[in-house]
């Protein structure tokens, strides 16, 4: 029989599995890191096999190169704006309840003691609740947003490591592809194989930050790039032979 570990207390008083660390799933780098290698394998994988389709193999490298700095840079400058507004978006928030704190606190602990009955208290046991918390400011301003809007405006992302996640990990995977024409082998199903196993690589290193199955992960990723793949290929051949 295995043994299991027992629960201990934390510095905070809350019990918790020694070793154990929750993940980080505040939405910032990992979210774009994913969302980044999964797109530049698939985008410039997809290009590949469409320029491909008709055009010569000096041509699929330098649209694969155009593809992997133009995507690095779209999808940067898109993450950076992206948590940057959503961002701002959170401040102009908590401006809004700061000036709610200070014209009608009386209400703000009102709807507070709502709040945590809702959430199964007694109203005695909440209306002691809320003045607690209502004793800092701060810290009653912070509650109220992390249970009207759900998050917690002391935890925000940082737009430049979701930029610079998404840059890097979208180049990397939108060189994989390109690897055998680098090396002068000008063959787009080798070139298609080098996207498959990226496709795996990074479904499979998904699963294992979500602890999800690792074969499932993988596979599904490979399918639904395989099927925008296949069809720019497709199409890649239509419109070429339309073309010429």
């Amino acid at each position: 029989m295995t043994d299991t570990p027992e629960p201990s207390l934390s510095p905070t008083g809350l019990p918790h599995v020694d070793g154990y660390r929750h993940a980080d799933v505040t939405g910032g780098w990992l979210r774009a890191a994913t969302f980044g290698a999964m797109d530049g394998l698939v985008s410039n994988t997809a290009l590949i096999a469409g320029v491909a389709a008709t055009a010569s193999a000096q041509t699929v490298v330098i649209s694969g190169i155009a593809g992997l700095l133009a995507g690095a840079f779209s999808m940067a400058l898109g993450e950076y704006t992206s948590v940057t507004t959503a961002n701002e978006q959170i401040d102009s928030e908590v401006l809004a309840e700061s000036r709610s704190f200070r014209k009608d606190p009386e209400a703000e602990r009102a709807e507070l003691v709502a709040m945590l009955t809702d959430m199964g208290m007694s109203p005695q046991t909440a209306a002691a609740a809320t003045d607690e918390i209502h004793r800092d400011e701060s810290r009653a301003l912070n509650f109220h947003l992390v249970q009207e809007l759900g998050v917690d405006p002391r935890e925000k992302p940082s737009p430049w490591v979701a930029a610079g996640s998404s840059f890097v990990l979208f180049a990397i995977g939108a060189v994989i592809p390109l690897i055998p024409y680098l090396l002068g082998h000008e063959s787009l199903w080798l070139g298609l194989a080098f996207g498959g196993i990226g496709l795996l690589l990074v479904g499979g290193a998904a699963s294992r930050i979500t602890r999800r199955p690792l074969v499932l992960g993988s596979l599904r990723q490979l399918a639904l790039g395989g099927v925008a793949i296949g069809v720019t290929y497709l199409v890649g051949h239509l419109v070429g032979g339309v073309v010429a």
